[in-house]
């Protein structure tokens, strides 16, 4: 007896139908949460940020004297570089996936979860997750970059590669998971709470003021104490070696900031704006 071949191809197409649809309802359930403004906003301030670090190798180039501009603008694009590498690797995973109070865990190393989708935690529900990473990775750098201004021409090349992996990795992750970090030391439920101030007390850092400024001026002023001043400093005149240079580098650095600080936001929204101005005022 002949089965019509008809009879099998729908109940056989169904079933086919139903098992692709079951398997992208996730994604595209993740991807209803997205919103297209917010995200090229965060990737558009991310690109801003990015360029903060060459201003910086430009203004610290400029004040610096003549036979060390090439090093300084180096160290620069050094911290650029490796600290990248630093938090792709395992930077983003201890200071923003879940751990301890103190530092995060290993939960998104080598950025493993970390794709299109929104973060699980909710940092930023309506971007993918690796817009978020990255735009966290720009204030990583900078941050490394910022402290160089206390030891310039007096720490080798070589020291400051090392001590800046050595300071993100043990310092900047750890303080970053305090402060932005789920169930961090000064988040909600942490420090705030044992101290009985409340159940939702804790610390408000909008664009880094710990984070990024403290962290990288108090670094830097120890440094500059341990390491002492130049040689010959006050003996001898040391002029900057272009002024214009570090004015173009501070222009630059002023339009990053537009980035950092309303991008930190995390939307295209009224709150964005509001930083925008007060960057500029």
């Amino acid at each position: 007896m002949r089965v019509s071949t008809t009879r099998l191809r729908l109940p056989l197409s169904l079933f086919v139908g139903f098992g692709v649809l079951a398997a992208v309802a996730p994604a595209l359930a993740a991807e209803s949460k997205l919103d297209s403004g917010d995200t090229a906003w965060i990737l558009v301030s991310t690109a801003v940020v990015w360029f903060m670090t060459p201003g910086l190798a430009f203004f610290y180039g400029g004040l610096v004297r003549r036979k060390n501009v090439l090093g300084t603008m180096m160290q620069s694009f050094m911290a650029l570089g490796l600290i990248s590498l630093q938090w792709l690797i395992i930077g983003y995973s201890l200071a923003f996936s879940k751990g301890s109070v103190v530092v995060g865990g290993l939960q998104w190393f080598g950025l493993r979860g970390v794709g299109a989708e929104p973060d699980p935690v909710g940092y930023a529900p309506t971007v993918p997750h690796m817009a978020f990473m990255a735009f966290q990775m720009m204030f990583a750098i900078i941050t490394a970059a910022i402290l160089f201004g206390g030891v310039a021409e007096r720490m080798k090349f070589n020291a400051y590669v090392l001590f800046i992996l050595l300071w993100s990795t043990f310092v900047y992750d750890p303080l970053a998971h305090w402060v932005w970090g789920s169930g961090g030391l000064f988040g909600a439920g942490g420090l705030f709470k044992a101290i009985g101030l409340g159940e939702n007390a804790k610390a408000l850092d909008f664009a880094g003021g710990l984070v990024v400024h403290i962290s990288s001026g108090l670094t830097a002023l120890l440094c500059a104490i341990m390491i002492g001043r130049r040689y010959r400093y006050l003996e001898e005149p040391m002029p900057p070696h272009n002024l214009p240079m570090a004015g173009i580098g501070a222009g630059v650095l002023w339009l990053g900031w537009f980035g950092f600080n309303a991008g930190s936001a995390l939307a295209a929204s009224g709150l964005a704006a509001i930083a925008f101005v007060n960057t500029n005022t």
